[in-house]
């Protein structure tokens, strides 16, 4: 369904993600706002994995109100506030998302509207 671009002329991505991904025409697309880990009932986890895992729960909770899922995910935009807080993002980025993975942004931040909240995502699917 999508196609998934890599070209042999630039360097390959440093992790699991794509450089691009083509969507066919005729598919529609939706786009998650940018995640944070809140539960309904106000809880946040306290470490940037458990948090990454929330984001992604309730990004696929919004695509299930389009029927779609993770694996319509095209492209990623994640925001972290510590270099510490990469690698148990990427760790639950790399679980749930397989090769050919997608396109995908990892960025540095300074912080967002709330102290507790340590990552950030949002994302756009196709289907």
């Amino acid at each position: 369904m999508f196609k998934f671009l890599t070209p042999k002329s630039i360097k390959p991505p440093f992790a699991r993600y794509s450089h691009g991904v083509e969507v066919p025409a005729g598919k529609r697309l939706v786009l998650c706002s940018g995640q944070v880990a809140i539960t309904a009932d106000d809880q946040i986890p306290d470490d940037a994995g458990a948090q990454a895992e929330l984001c992604f729960r309730n990004i696929a909770a919004i695509l299930s109100e389009a029927g779609l899922g993770l694996g319509d995910i095209v492209r990623i935009n994640a925001y972290v506030t510590d270099r510490a807080h990469l690698r148990p993002y990427m760790e639950v980025r790399d679980r749930l998302f397989s090769s050919p993975a997608p396109a995908s942004t990892l960025m540095i931040v300074s912080g967002f509207a709330r102290p507790e909240f340590e990552v950030e995502v949002e994302a756009i699917a196709a289907g």
